[in-house]
Order: C-alpha cells, then structure tokens, then sequence
C-alpha cells in the first residue's frame, strides 16, 4: 500500500464530499486530488526528484495535508519540522536530511532569513499561508495554478516514506525512517481495534500535524475516506467551537490538553455531544480528568496509545472499556499488528510481572535512524524495537511502564532527553555541574527539573537559566524548576546517579513516569 491509496479510493467512490475543513475553506476529494497533482507537479519541476527529501515548517492547515500526500505522489520524502525547535534545532534537521524544499507558513515566515543563512543548501522555498509571500520565496498558489498535473508515483511498500525527527540522547535530533509499511501497519492495526475512527467519520486536527501521533489520525481518515477539521494549533476554545460548529465525532490529543478543554469555564456553552472517540497518549490520565472529561463529553469512549515515532506509532491500546480504575495506568494491550516482549539485560524475556524492558515487534518497527548505523543498531536487534522503557505485563496481557531505562522525560506530551537539556544548561558560566530529571507534574505530568552545582562566588536564577537554554534548545525542553546545590549523588566512577536523585522527588512511589 502507499499513502495516497485513500485519496484514490475516495475520489472514485465520493468524489464530491468534503475532505478538508479549514477556516472557509472546504475542499472536496475530487478537488483535493486536482491540487495534489498539481502541487506534485510543480515539485517536479522545481527538480524534485525520486527520494529527495521535502520539509515543512507551519501550523495546521488544509494545504499542510495537500503536502502530506502531494509529496509521496511526487515520489520524495516527507519532513514535517517540529514547530518548537529553536532555530538552531531546525537548521540542524535540514541539514541533516539534505532537504532540497522547504515549505513554510506566515507563522515562521519571519524566521526564513535565519534559515537559509544556517542552511545555504536551501534551494527552494514555498510560502504556503494567506499572508504576503516573503521575500525569496515562492508562493504556494501561484505555482498550483501554473503547475500541470503529473500522475502518481504511487510511492509505497517498503520505500521511505518520510524523515521524522526526534530528540537525541547526543543533543541533536535523530531522523526516524519510516516507510509506507510502517505508517500504513500501524493505521490498519489500530483501526482493527474498532477504538479509532469509523467510515464517515469528522476528524479534529487539534493536535500539531508534524507529529505523528496527529499523522495516526490523519492517515486513518485517509484510509478510511473521512473528512478532516482543521484549526491551526490547539487552544481550548477554538476546540470547543470546532466540535459545536463541524459535528466532530473524533480527535487525538495529550491529557494536559483535554484537562485544559474539561476545566475552561466556557465548556458548558457548546454542544459537545457528537464526540465518539478521543484518542490520547504520551501519559495516561488520571482518574479526576477523565471524570471531568467524561461530563464535558458525555458520548465519547477514551482510548490511549502507547508507541512512539520508531514504532510509527502505535505499540499498545487501552480501549474505552478498559477504562476501568485498576486499570487506568495501564497502558492497554499490544495493537494487532505488534508482538511485545519484556525482557532482561541479556535480551531474554521474564516472566509475568517482571520488570523490564519492553520491546516491540512487527510491520511498524521503524527502517533505522537516518544516517546513524550505530544508534540504528543499538536500538534494532534482531528486528525488534527496543524502547528504552521499563514495564510489565500482567496475567491479561495489559502493559504498564514503570520506568524509562533511556534518560528522557515526556512533559505535556514532548520528549523531553536530558542530556540535551544539560549540555544546554552547562554552556552556562555560573554552571559548574548540572543533572536534570523528570519530576511528577500535576498539570504537564512531568516536568524538566534542574539540579545545579554553582560554580565559587556566582548566583543563578531559574528566570536566567531558561532564557540561556532556550536560546540553545526548543523552549518545551528548558527546565521548569531548578535546585542549586552543593554536591550531586555519584558513582564510584564519578558518574551522576539519576536514580538517586529522582528518588528525592519521586519518593516511594512504584511509578518512576507519569
């Protein structure tokens, strides 16, 4: 199969039903397939040839799904940019994947001329929001209209189907390479669960597009030939009106956010009641906001997704019915397209119970870290995933993470790698040596805490120490509460032990994540 598949598909079969919703816009199947192949065309002229690499840089739009399928049809590779990187982050990641063509929006528009002078290779770039297009720039439009259609590449199978880039243990982020396979197993696995949406289904893109837990939704209704709402980027209010105004029956979001919709006091003044499914992942949710989200959509069955980007992403599912208290940390049982194994340091899987890592196998399992042979290897063996989780699996089979072997934190819904943040904080000159870990967050699950030792005769504060790593780093990874200190808990070898240090602010609680 192949990412366009669904469009064919609809076109044939509902050609003149709406399948994007954005602002007053709305584009029909028929419509969607004219600018598609349009676009794809002009990226063909523009050179773009079989396996080059495509990046965006922009919130949610209707024309950010056009590139979704514009560019497999093009026969390239997908690169959606994380819209919280820092500068320097997102110089990196273009770089790094030799992307030829840039599309970017009016909300980055500003940021271009940095762009290109940290990446001179930049070769073209196409300004695809409703503002003026920017000097050196093309605009998005008017290469549609003067583009002729090309057929489609019908890119798909085991072929590279895009770059996905996620945070690095090194401090650069890592190209995640995953082909149609990947992407399109995982959708057809979850969608067999019956948990994610139905044929005829109204799909809120609330949650950032360039990542793929939103992509997951994306390419189910895809698939499935549903239509998809549309707003730039999450904010309560504007969910609440998407839902009222378009009848949405499903979404994806991250706890912090549906806590943020059940709590905002305007809740009450939308019909809510056409939601059937709400999808969410990065951390399980507690008991009081799913009570209060279940008042606030009282139609809605709650599902969450474990998995992660090199699993492309689904791993794990908790259905609605599973939704019961002994089980709401649980992280669901393995989707029908994976195998999960625990097992110990020597590869072998334990018994049930048992602590250890989780690893996953099966048709999503990503084709490795671009350009990085190493980390590819250390991460796949023997064609499984090895998560860098620690977790169990009970008598029924159900999942819970425990712990994370691999030093991350996932904060509202990010991953957050400590070692990135720290060698950002040690750049600082009142640090003489910094450890950072995740601490429990009532509101973002965890948080990025900072523990420093100063260097003789200076002062930090925790105002001054954010602004310098975020000049580094993306400002979702600069810590959020600092502790200065005297001394840091080592090893004999003089190593940092983040266990014990966590344990300070974790206490004795048998969950080392939230």
């Amino acid at each position: 199969m192949y990412l366009t598949q669904g469009l064919h598909r609809a076109i044939q079969q509902n050609p003149d039903d709406v399948m994007l919703v954005y602002r007053d816009r709305t584009t029909t199947f028929r419509a969607v397939g004219d600018r598609v192949a349009r676009l794809a065309g002009a990226l063909r002229e523009l050179g773009v040839g079989q396996g080059d690499r495509v990046a965006i840089l922009g919130l949610n739009s209707d024309r950010y799904g056009e590139y979704l399928l514009a560019v497999p049809w093009a026969d390239a590779v997908l690169n959606p940019v994380n819209i919280r990187w820092s500068p320097t982050e997102i110089i990196y990641s273009l770089a790094d994947s030799q992307s030829s063509v840039l599309f970017i929006d009016d909300a980055f528009a500003p940021m271009l001329p940095a762009l290109k002078a940290g990446y001179p290779d930049l070769e073209t770039v196409i300004h695809y929001g409703d503002g003026p297009t920017p000097k050196g720039a093309l605009s998005y439009e008017d290469l549609l209209a003067a583009a002729e259609p090309v057929e489609d590449a019908r890119r798909g199978g085991d072929q590279l189907a895009g770059l996905f880039y996620t945070g690095g243990t090194t401090g650069f982020p890592k190209g995640v390479m995953l082909s149609h396979t990947n992407l399109i197993t995982s959708t057809l696995g979850a969608l067999a669960t019956g948990y994610l949406p139905r044929p005829g289904a109204r799909f809120l893109h609330a949650a950032p597009m360039f990542h793929l837990a939103d992509l997951a939704g994306w390419m189910a209704q895809v698939i499935l030939g549903g239509t998809h709402i549309i707003i730039p980027m999450f904010e309560p209010v504007a969910v609440l009106e998407a839902v009222a105004d378009h009848k949405v029956t499903d979404t994806l979001l991250v706890p912090l956010m549906i806590q943020l919709i059940a709590d905002h006091p305007a809740c009450g003044d939308y019909d809510l009641t056409s939601m059937e499914h709400i999808l969410y992942g990065a951390s399980p949710i507690s008991e009081a906001v799913l009570d209060r989200a279940m008042k606030t959509f009282p139609g809605a069955g709650f599902t969450q997704c474990y998995g992660m980007t090199e699993l492309a992403p689904v791993a794990t599912l908790l259905g609605p019915d599973d939704h019961a208290k002994d089980l709401l940390r649980s992280a669901g049982r393995a989707a029908p397209h994976v195998e999960i194994r625990i097992v110990d340091e020597a590869g072998n899987e334990v018994p049930r119970g048992t602590v250890g890592e989780i690893v996953v196998s099966g048709a999503n399992v990503m084709l490795g870290y671009w350009h990085r042979p190493e980390a590819t290897a250390a991460a796949l063996r023997e064609g499984r995933m090895h998560t860098g989780d620690g977790g169990y699996l009970d008598a029924n089979g159900y999942l819970f993470v425990v712990d994370r072997i691999k030093d991350m934190i996932v904060s509202g819904g990010e991953n957050v790698y400590s070692a990135e943040v720290e060698n950002a904080i040690a750049t600082h000159p009142a640090v003489a040596s910094c450890a950072v870990v995740g601490v429990p967050d009532p509101d973002w699950g965890e948080r990025v805490h900072a523990v420093v030792i100063c260097q003789p005769d200076t002062a930090l504060t925790l105002a001054e120490l954010r602004d310098h790593t975020k000049s580094l780093i993306a400002g979702y990874k600069a810590p959020r509460t600092l502790d200065i200190v005297t001394e840091l808990p080592v090893s004999g070898a003089g190593k940092i032990l983040k266990r014990e240090l966590r344990k300070q602010y974790w206490g004795d609680k048998a969950r080392q994540v939230n």
